[in-house]
């Protein structure tokens, strides 16, 4: 177990290398230049050399990499070029609002998919069954940009029950207020994901000799459906649930921006369009690593829930 944990963390640190060192020269082969970007529009040439050199812009590009890599070895990732602070510090300014976000859609979405999933299945062809599916085929089907608006604009500018941006100030209820649209629409798709998944996978299990046999042997319906089914169920749920948690964090790249979300997505999309590279690098490099660690937790869970499953 432990060699194997080994090789996988080695794998995934080569992984990182690779992503950044792609990232790294592919943002860069862009005619863009972000000196230009930064400055206004009557800064003269030489505003235009002092900024380049002040960045580092000026030297080759692979004396760049190398620093890069070099001062990425020490934990500083570079100065944004947009807000000339810390890359690091300005990203993870932003990942408390990301990571609060995230985590209230990806609970909702798991707690209403798993339900709305072993009910399906332990009601087959049920009037529940019917529903789940007309859900899990909608959250698949509707664009979540699109879903948004309708919100927005009928709890939002209709009924004017809900706050349709920002993140809110006037303490945790507001908070909540302003949260409540974001999180639906982030967890509409995750949500017909694990419904689909959870009621093909309960099905499955459910056919299996052993439930036959707890049932048999007079063990209770819930127990059956819930300990015998489900636990061996879960091991497909948690292939796509355990990823899902860092996507839901990181990926929310549109509804932060359609909602004004202060968050890591909205703020990646302001750094890509203003080339500001040091920012793009380093969220690049913080999803990977999650994701990374994502599937690695994964496999270890594969052994909890499933003693038989042993790692070569």
């Amino acid at each position: 177990m432990k060699v194997y944990l080994l090789k996988r963390f080695a794998f995934a640190f080569f992984t990182m290398f690779v992503v950044i060192t792609i990232v790294f020269f592919l943002y860069r082969s862009g005619e863009a230049d972000p000196a230009h970007i930064m400055l206004p529009p009557d800064a003269t040439p030489k505003d235009h050399e002092i900024l380049t050199k002040n960045f580092g812009l000026d030297k080759p590009l692979i004396i760049q990499y190398f620093s890069f890599l070099k001062n990425a070895a020490r934990g500083d990732f570079g100065k944004s070029f947009r807000y000339n602070e810390s890359a690091a510090k300005v990203l993870f300014q932003r990942f408390p609002a990301s990571l609060q976000l995230g985590v209230a859609a990806f609970l909702f979405s798991a707690i209403v998919g798993l339900a709305i999933g072993i009910l399906s299945a332990v009601h087959r062809d049920g009037w529940v069954d019917r529903v789940g599916r007309v859900i899990a085929l909608g959250g698949m089907s509707i664009p979540s940009f699109w879903l948004a608006v309708m919100l927005m604009l009928f709890f939002g500018v209709t009924l004017g029950w809900l706050p349709v941006s920002g993140r809110g100030e006037g303490g945790l209820l507001d908070t909540l207020r302003h949260m409540i649209l974001p999180a639906f629409c982030l967890s509409t798709y995750p949500i017909a994901l694990i419904t689909r998944l959870s009621r093909s996978s309960m099905i499955d299990a459910l056919k299996s000799d052993y439930v036959v046999m707890a049932r048999i042997k007079g063990v209770p319906e819930f127990y059956v459906n819930i300990v015998h089914a489900f636990k061996n169920a879960s091991i497909t749920l948690i292939t796509i649930m355990v990823p899902m948690f860092v996507y839901m964090i990181l990926g929310s790249v549109v509804i932060e921006t359609i909602f004004s979300w202060p968050g890591i997505g909205r703020l990646v999309i302001e750094a890509t369009f203003a080339r500001d590279y040091p920012v793009v690098q380093i969220f690049i490099l913080l999803i990977t690593f999650l994701i990374t660690t994502a599937y690695i937790v994964a496999d270890v869970l594969y052994a909890v829930v499933d003693p038989r499953i042993r790692f070569q």
